[in-house]
């Protein structure tokens, strides 16, 4: 619950903080000075960046939720104990010990949103966020096409 107060918080800010630039760049485009539009034209392009990159953030964080909830209510999370630092993060060692066997999942069955999005969580585990969103995006896809597949 925490998580989702700290999104609801950073979002509204950065929402709050994209009104600010648009309303500054709209007074620039109002001036008579040519550099001053310039400027006021690159800063209308930074908030439709930021609000595709909020939007983008935010649909991940809600469609990896559902997929989590998915895999825990059927049981399929990775259940391998490892040892946790005291942030609750687990020790990457133990972490990569237990890699070999999800990649192996993954290479067996990969048009598996299951498989991807527990290779996924077990990027994170091991610090490579990188991957980690990778594998999950993946995930997110293949269980959006298994959806659209399953209602057509």
């Amino acid at each position: 619950m925490r998580g989702r107060i700290a999104v609801i918080v950073m979002a509204v800010l950065l929402v709050l903080y994209l009104v600010l630039v648009a309303q500054k760049a709209v007074l620039l485009l109002l001036t008579d000075n040519t550099i001053a539009r310039i400027m006021g034209v690159a800063l209308l392009v930074l908030p439709v960046i930021g609000a595709w990159a909020l939007v983008r953030e935010l649909l991940f964080g809600v469609r990896s939720e559902r997929l989590a909830r998915i895999l825990e209510a059927e049981g399929g999370l990775p259940e391998e104990e490892v040892e946790v630092r005291p942030s609750g993060r687990p020790l990457r060692d133990e972490a990569d010990a237990v890699f070999p066997a999800y990649r192996a999942e993954t290479e067996a069955s990969p048009q598996s949103w299951r498989a991807w999005f527990r290779l996924g969580i077990v990027y994170d585990a091991s610090g490579d966020r990188r991957r980690a969103r990778q594998a999950i995006r993946r995930a997110i896809a293949l269980y959006r096409a298994d959806t659209a597949q399953s209602t057509a």
